[in-house]
């Protein structure tokens, strides 16, 4: 592997709170310490923890290539 297909597979979780939500079934999450950015709720339906409230804490993942979106994992 060479190492730009490494970088794809990288992943960061960090822990927010869910600020707003958009149309589309995507969120505006703040991130502890380092702004905000657009996330939507991955995962199968098997893994559905839910409705998101604004003001739940949530974890995200990022991906290495872009840091302004990401995936709602579970609650925290």
């Amino acid at each position: 592997m060479d190492e730009s297909s490494l970088l794809v597979h990288q992943s960061l979780t960090q822990e927010g709170i869910v600020m707003a939500q958009l149309p589309s079934g995507l969120y505006r999450v703040g991130i502890d310490g380092s702004g905000k950015i657009t996330a939507h709720i991955g995962g199968d339906p098997e893994r559905n923890f839910g409705r998101l409230l604004v003001g739940d804490r949530v974890v995200v993942e990022l991906t290495a290539r872009d840091f302004t979106r990401g995936r709602i994992i579970r609650k925290a």
